[in-house]
């Protein structure tokens, strides 16, 4: 579909002194490769170290150095782009894109530029009331970070680290098929999410892994697209929304009195929660990009391509269908669920052979809840899928009621152990004798002759008498039973 023919949903339009206004952006995601080495040199690609650490001849661009391309960083590329639907291209160019910064030894980066290496694909996200979005890729082409300026570390002059120089990123463009801040949050978690799938990028933000330039323009709905601003370098998510706000707001102001749009290149202040004017934006011709005389074209043998793809795992999509299908689950646990890979695969060893559902419902309560308020990721977690498969097993025998489950979550959690033997060491089975229980029932009926006469008046309090058995019988009476009985006795 033509990008510009789709119109937002009415919810997402900004009101203007003057009427209705739409959205669209479009983003460029830069996602540094997972690798060990850099794009074009051996140099570690790994996060920190003390400054200029990580730094070859070649980074440093000294005379003479020749890079040379790193074929894992060419493979995790490929892989992107297939797990985004893209284009293959078999034939791909690196160029120079000239210009200068400090932290920029070269005087010119090595990227791609008319010919890039994953072409055209989409990526399907995910809103809310079961709605969904195509958002089409426009390509994924290689190309090398730059190095850092420190502008905080002396009063009088600026520092540069080139650890960060050379890194492999893949420089993901979309079309601009984007209404709304909610859209373009939801793409970026879904493309970190798919590429962490991959393991093709870690998608951490905080260190710079993944970070988006995004283009913000404003129109009236359904009217042709209106100039874009680029907002440089956000790396939040929670970011990237207050910015797109902000921006399409002051475009509206600015049309709305008059005035036309500059296309230029703008900061985002996160402290102020405003953009603010960086440079009037680049065109391609400003870069004088040409073939990188010291790199051949990239070419791509089409059985190389194919081991790739069958070697890809299931991705985000596909395994939320699957979750739906085979294990009984809402759309809504499913997404939960697969939020991680590591969360996906801890809970499929929960539930298999087991009730899906169930399953679900005490990895995401009890297992995600505890993490979360924790702050410890599922790999550290201390109840490992086997355990907590094992007090399912025994709530789903009735060998103890789901109260005491949560009991044995709680013992486990803080001191490990077998829950089945920590029942059995502890005596927490559940009492399933009717003649205990309806010995409990008895003396809680005998007690209270007052709440008796009430819960006939008024059935929904059966509850508190449940609740006195419960706590008479330490939580361990069967509740079916202590409902069955209680009905009994009050003739309810």
């Amino acid at each position: 579909m033509n990008s510009e023919l789709r119109i937002a949903d009415k919810k997402d339009w900004l009101k203007g002194a003057t009427g209705d206004w739409e959205i669209v952006i479009g983003m460029e995601v830069h996602a540094q490769v997972l690798s060990k080495s850099k794009l074009f040199s051996g140099a570690s690609a790994e996060y920190g170290g003390e400054p200029n650490d990580h730094v070859s001849l070649v980074d440093a661009a000294m005379p003479g150095m020749l890079p040379v391309i790193n074929e894992f960083c060419v493979e995790q590329a490929v892989k992107t782009g297939l797990g985004l639907k893209a284009e293959i291209n078999r034939r791909s160019v690196f160029d120079r894109k000239n210009y200068f910064y400090p932290d920029l030894p070269q005087g010119y980066q090595i990227s791609q530029y008319k010919q890039p290496v994953v072409g055209e694909g989409v990526v399907r996200i995910d809103l809310d009331e079961g709605q969904s979005v195509d958002v089409g890729i426009e390509r994924l082409h290689l190309e090398q970070d730059a190095g850092k300026s420190l502008h905080d570390q002396h009063p009088n002059m600026s520092f540069v680290d080139l650890n960060r120089s050379g890194v492999a990123l893949m420089e993901i463009v979309s079309k601009p098929d984007m209404r709304s801040p909610d859209e373009a949050k939801a793409y970026v978690t879904k493309l970190r999410q798919i590429m962490r799938y991959l393991g093709t990028c870690d998608g951490n933000m905080e260190e710079g892994s993944l970070r988006a330039d995004i283009n913000v323009s404003v129109r009236r709905p359904g009217a042709a697209f209106g100039t874009r601003c680029e907002i440089k370098n956000v790396n939040s998510i929670r970011f990237m929304g207050q910015a797109i706000v902000y921006e399409a707001k002051r475009q509206i102001g600015v049309l709305e009195d008059g005035g036309k749009i500059d296309q230029e290149t703008r900061l985002f202040d996160a402290r102020k929660g405003e953009t603010r004017s960086m440079r009037s934006k680049e065109e391609a011709h400003d870069y004088r990009y040409f073939p990188d005389p010291d790199l051949l074209p990239l070419e791509l043998d089409a059985d190389w391509i194919e081991r790739i793809r069958q070697s890809l795992p299931e991705l985000p999509d596909g395994k939320r269908d699957r979750f739906v299908k085979d294990y009984g689950l809402s759309v809504y646990d499913a997404d939960v669920l697969i939020a991680e890979s590591a969360s996906a695969a801890y809970f499929e060893e929960v539930a298999r052979g087991r009730d899906g559902k169930m399953a679900a419902n005490w990895v995401i309560n009890e297992l995600f809840g505890r993490l979360n308020k924790e702050g410890k990721a599922i790999e550290n977690t201390p109840v490992s899928a086997g355990q907590l498969g094992a007090i399912v097993d025994l709530i789903g025998a009735g060998t103890i009621s789901g109260k005491i489950g949560k009991d044995i979550f709680e013992i486990v959690w803080t001191e490990g152990g077998d829950p089945a033997e920590i029942v059995e060491k502890r005596g927490l089975k559940q009492v399933t004798d009717t003649g205990a229980i309806e010995k409990a029932v008895d003396e809680i009926i005998a007690a209270n002759p007052d709440k008796v006469e009430q819960v006939k008046a008024k059935p929904t309090m059966l509850g508190w008498f449940v609740g006195q058995v419960m706590k008479t019988t330490g939580g361990k009476a069967n509740p079916q039973a202590v409902n069955e009985i209680l009905r009994k006795k009050l003739g309810i």
